[in-house]
């Protein structure tokens, strides 16, 4: 294959990243719909005691509790899930704006787009 076919126009780049970022968010919402539907069904109709605060479930707040939660179609995993695929949606943004910088041979932007994807998993790491 010639170098020609892996160049990437500005414009495809942002349509690309513009296609991206909305069907995270679209896949994230329908995903949170969905389990706010589920738990409705199961919780909807239980008396709400706002005197306790109830922590969320510990298997919640890992990655893997999650998904193995939302793959049992349990409500508040399938919108743990959804909030999940939300956080990872500018994730994802910032990697296909490395690849796209790189195919461009755009090196200043590689570097400064690196350094917010390093940030960036540094934040989402320490929080």
């Amino acid at each position: 294959m010639n170098k020609e076919n892996f160049k990437l126009s500005n414009h495809r780049l942002q349509i690309l990243v513009g296609n991206l970022l909305r069907t995270g968010v679209i896949i994230a919402a329908t995903v949170v719909l969905l389990g706010g539907i589920v738990y409705l069904y199961h919780h909807g109709f239980e008396p709400i005691d706002y005197k306790v605060f109830h922590r969320v479930p510990p298997e919640l707040c890992y990655i893997p509790g999650i998904v193995g939660n939302a793959l049992e179609f349990h409500g508040k995993g399938l919108i743990q899930l959804g909030l999940l695929i939300l956080i990872a949606t500018p994730v994802a943004r910032v990697t296909l704006s490395i690849i796209g910088f790189a195919l461009q041979r755009d090196i200043m932007y590689v570097i400064v787009t690196t350094i917010v994807f390093v940030i960036l998993i540094y934040s989402l790491i320490n929080s």
